[in-house]
């Protein structure tokens, strides 16, 4: 379908889409990004193996992760540390860690392992350089990696309980790519094709990680029990991904990267116009659907936070669904426009996150009609975004108006409006969340209220004719440079800007955590706070071993059993 046919469906208003609260509702889709390398790799035929597993008894040493693809090979070098209970820490301000990665460009000599040897380990203390394409670390869930050892050294199976509790064994909390700490930059690797979507460096790290996670605890459990050791049941270690636990520093990038974030959420909207647009489903798609909504409601129960709005957010995720289910009885392949007539009654009976959960679910069935919208998320090579400085004033008032109406309709002199400011830690170089009246670090404050900054670039328009030019308006007024630049961009990218006040008191950073962790792929959301969450990635994905026997796209949902 051509993006012509879904005119008769009109994309959702990003007036509508963009708003925190619903961009804080989105769900893991075929358009996430682990999804799409998983699929690339199955369709690629890509080959895995393991050249490398020097671990000594204590679980300390290194490993090698090779994956070949169609052109290349990467490889994941893996360290891992006999780390002290008492040093092992999620904090970002942590100096040692369980395991530490990288994902290297080809298959590392000895001499690579061992110059990576001295700098991998120390993370940001350390230098890699563009031979390495991301930088990682991961720190064991304590208590489930010895309850599995144990087991296994004893010849048992580990107790499934303890597992769903967690869905991980351990978890990351940082993986940098796109020239952080002397590796590759994005430029260096964008042209190619395995890495044309967004974040794939990323994602293959983790997926590589995971495998050496199963062979880790494997291995020590041998190291433990001898002969009498087994290897984890394949559906249990299936049922385990990589968790990750993200802070307050990934909350900018989506403020950052305006258009990058654009391409995404329209890719999705776009995805999901198409789908809305079809006159009919078969009854194959329609069975599908019905099935993996199913599978959805399996998956939510297993998500487990103590966290109020979170759990509120969820106990009202699994009503949806179950009234979701309910209403999708009524389809059938007679239906007139049936998945267009699902969301409408989904947008007047369903919350938030009902309505992103079915706008994911909805892409499902129609791999062939959306996944190519994955070559167009990225935001790669595109010159520098220049200021048009011809725009006539008026011009730029109307974008004003259009784009950030909802800003000027707020009094910023009332201080809950402005209540907090984004900085930069001195000591972490990360961005951070302040009370303005309360700390002082107003003069350090960041460019990321854009409602607030496009407010006071229309008051200063107040005073000055129409028929000028903005060139003319920032000759005398500079410090409106970033953000007329960004009125200007949201102008073309009308996904692009969140619709909402980012340093407001009540705001709630965790919904653009959320955003950007959905698109990764993520599921079970466990926010700790309003500022930092644990999410599990890979959960019920093939092993690398078992990608090319396993050609369903649609892992990311458990399987039902027989009596469901």
């Amino acid at each position: 379908m051509s993006v012509c046919e879904t005119d008769a469906i009109q994309l959702r208003s990003p007036d509508k889409v963009m708003k925190l609260s619903r961009l804080g509702s989105i769900h893991q889709s075929r358009l996430s990004f682990m999804r799409i390398l998983l699929r690339r790799m199955q369709n690629e035929n890509w080959r895995f193996d393991r050249p490398v597993f020097e671990i000594n008894e204590c679980g300390v040493g290194h490993a090698v992760y090779c994956a070949h693809g169609p052109d290349r090979t990467y490889s994941l070098v893996a360290f891992s540390h006999d780390l002290p209970a008492e040093k092992r820490s999620d904090r970002v301000i942590a100096d040692a860690w369980d395991a530490t990665f990288t994902l290297f460009d080809g298959i590392p000599t000895s001499e690579d392992i061992e110059r990576l040897s001295r700098n991998v380990p120390l993370q940001e203390a350390g230098r890699i350089c563009e031979t390495e394409l991301s930088l990682s670390r991961a720190n064991r869930s304590a208590r489930l990696w010895e309850h599995i050892v144990t087991a296994l050294a004893k010849g048992e199976q580990p107790d499934l309980q303890k597992i769903e509790a967690v869905g991980y064994l351990m978890r990351t909390t940082a993986v940098y790519g796109s020239g952080k700490f002397g590796a590759a930059d994005r430029e260096m690797i964008a042209d190619r094709p395995e890495f044309q979507s967004p974040f794939q460096v990323e994602m293959l790290s983790v997926f590589l990680t995971r495998a050496f996670v199963r062979d880790l605890v494997e291995y020590m459990a041998r190291m433990k029990g001898g002969e009498k050791a087994v290897k984890l049941d394949p559906a249990i270690a299936r049922s385990m991904g990589i968790g990750n636990s993200t802070g307050l520093g990934m909350a900018p990038f989506l403020l950052n990267h305006p258009v990058l974030f654009n391409n995404w959420i329209a890719a999705r909207e776009q995805a999901a116009a198409r789908v809305r647009a079809l006159p009919q489903a078969s009854e194959q798609e329609i069975e599908l659907f019905r099935e993996l909504l199913a599978r959805s409601i399996l998956l939510t129960a297993s998500w487990t936070t103590d966290h109020q709005i979170q759990s509120e957010k969820t106990e009202g995720l699994k009503r949806d669904l179950v009234s979701l289910q309910q209403q999708a009885e009524n389809i059938s392949d007679a239906s007139d426009h049936p998945w267009n007539q699902l969301n409408t009654w989904a947008e007047k009976e369903l919350s938030l996150e009902g309505q992103e959960c079915l706008t994911s679910l909805m892409l499902e069935p129609y791999g062939a009609l959306v996944d190519d919208l994955a070559n167009t998320m990225a935001a790669d090579n595109t010159p520098t975004f220049r200021i048009a400085g011809a725009m006539t004033l008026q011009d730029l008032r109307e974008v004003l108006e259009r784009v950030y109406g909802w800003a000027l309709e707020i009094d910023w002199s009332d201080q809950q409006n402005k209540a907090k400011a984004w900085y930069v830690s001195e000591e972490k170089l990360e961005p951070r969340l302040g009370e303005r009246f309360e700390e002082p670090i107003e003069e350090y404050e960041q460019p990321l209220a854009p409602g607030r900054d496009a407010a006071a670039l229309y008051h200063a328009l107040g005073h000055w004719p129409e028929d000028k030019n903005i060139a003319q308006f920032l000759l005398r007024h500079p410090e409106y440079r970033h953000i007329v630049r960004r009125a200007q961009i949201v102008n073309q990218a009308p996904y692009a800007e969140i619709r909402d006040n980012t340093i407001a008191s009540d705001v709630l950073p965790i919904d653009m955590l959320r955003c950007k962790l959905a698109f990764f792929g993520a599921v079970q959301f466990d926010p700790r706070s309003d500022r930092w969450v644990r999410i599990n990635m890979y959960a019920n994905a093939p092993y690398p071993e078992e990608l090319a026997l396993q050609s369903d796209d649609f892992w990311v949902y458990p399987a039902l059993s027989r009596g469901n």
